[in-house]
């Protein structure tokens, strides 16, 4: 019997442009974004299992081969698409990516804040596998939380993606509320 496994679909664009525009306020310097490799370490401890990545480019105008390599010795499958202006091809193949894990044994994990795809991951929460979204919680489509048994993490809180603090503006559970964070300098 086979190890099961989680698949981590990547929506890096989604990332990246939410963590610049909505965040930052400006492009993210590369010391800014994810550790990629945090993701698939996160998702494979906090579910038991190993976790295999792929992560959607839109490669339509070049292909960023530096970060391509570094996806590779990272563990992930860079998923490379190119397409006309008008089609959003890691959209496109992130849907068809989910529609097609309907036929396959394995968890799965996306990483975006896209709603479009909420259809297509809720057609998958069948009971029979385990379902999450890695996103920063306060910018996650609202949609997500309305399919069973899914799992939300954040992408800083929860998977410790960054090496340091991002300037958000966090929602703290009590339980979780320490005065001494916001006493200090």
């Amino acid at each position: 019997m086979t190890e099961r496994t989680t698949w981590v679909l990547v929506d890096g664009e989604n990332i990246d442009a939410t963590l610049g525009s909505s965040i930052l306020g400006r492009r993210p310097q590369p010391d800014e974004r994810p550790r990629w490799d945090r993701l698939l370490s996160f998702v494979s401890t906090r579910w038991g299992q190993p976790a295999r990545g792929l992560f959607f480019l839109n490669a339509s105008a070049h292909l960023p081969m530096s970060f391509v390599q570094a996806l590779l010795a990272l563990g992930y499958q860079p998923v490379s698409l190119s397409g006309s202006s008008e089609e959003k091809v890691v959209d496109i193949a992130i849907q068809r990516t989910l529609r097609a894990l309907a036929d396959h044994d394995g968890d799965v994990v996306l990483v975006s804040h896209d709603r479009d795809f909420v259809e297509d991951l809720g057609h998958l929460a069948d009971g029979s596998r385990r379902l999450g979204v890695l996103a920063f919680h306060e910018f996650r489509s609202s949609e997500y939380t309305n399919l069973p048994g899914l799992e939300l993490f954040d992408l800083e809180y929860d998977a410790e993606a960054f090496d340091a603090p991002l300037p958000r503006v966090r929602v703290i559970p009590i339980e979780e509320f320490d005065p001494e964070v916001f006493l200090q300098g």
